[in-house]
């Protein structure tokens, strides 16, 4: 099978995965460009990154039409993430070699999909927690969301992953009063910037292949397109325990 083949079916059994369960792309593409397809870490994030900017860009757009976007916890988080990922650019520029870039990149990324393993497997308790501990506290301040986001920056500039089902739980935890609705459209929202900043800093570093990025969109919009219609007809149960194992793994073999 030639590779013009083998990267538009990626694109699509990623889309419809992602169609079917909302987790962030960067959590099922990164880890198969690296390990499937042999695509080197730093230029499988950069590219993934343009990725998802450019795909969720459709559903921010739908979300802000139908007013499910808190403004203002979506410009607290992106204060903290987009001076991360500016701040990490500028920290990645400086390395000698790519492959200082790729092995800054492997190890992140491994934490990044073993800690999306945990928050997709407790996805239910997470809620559970965020509920309690508002109670005990009353609402988180602006600031740690700040901080949250920050956090959320550094990990998706170097791994592309944290976006989607992490970004999700921060807004869980932060924002326990927000319908579901709203918490997937804020994530959105703050994750179409910082997937666009993180990615134009990738491009000057030349971690970005547009071929290949042309090549993933071919195949993912008819993917999420299908994976959306397809959405309940596989038990959430089923699909949760094959994207944990699937992310445990992948992230094991980031790290080991």
């Amino acid at each position: 099978m030639e590779i013009s083949i083998v990267l538009p079916l990626a694109g699509f059994v990623v889309g419809v995965i992602v169609g079917m369960t909302g987790v962030g792309g960067g959590a099922l593409m990164t880890p198969i460009l690296v390990f499937g397809l042999g695509v080197p870490p730093a230029v499988a994030v950069g590219t993934d990154l343009v990725f998802a900017g450019l795909t969720k860009s459709i559903g921010v757009w739908v979300h802000g039409l139908g007013r499910n976007i808190d403004w203002a916890t979506m410009r607290l988080l992106a204060l903290g993430s987009l001076s991360a990922a500016l701040l990490l650019i500028k920290v990645l520029d400086r390395l000698p070699s790519r492959e200082r870039l790729d092995a800054a990149v492997l190890p992140v990324l491994g934490g990044a999909l073993l800690l999306t393993a945990v928050v997709v497997a407790l996805r239910s308790r997470v809620g559970a927690f965020a509920e309690r501990l508002s109670e005990r506290h009353g609402p988180i301040g602006g600031g740690w969301i700040v901080l949250a986001g920050a956090v959320l920056g550094g990990l998706v500039t170097l791994s592309s992953v944290g976006a989607g089902a992490l970004g999700v739980a921060v807004l869980m935890i932060c924002r326990p009063q927000m319908r579901p609705r709203h918490i997937v459209g804020t994530d959105l929202a703050h994750a179409l910037p910082l997937a666009l900043v993180a990615g134009l800093g990738h491009w000057t570093l030349g971690t970005v292949d547009f071929g290949l990025l042309a090549a993933l969109l071919l195949g993912s919009l008819p993917g999420i397109y299908l994976g959306s219609s397809l959405t309940g007809r596989v038990p959430e149960p089923v699909l949760r325990s094959a994207l944990t194992v699937g992310l445990v793994a992948a992230g094991l073999m980031c790290i080991i």
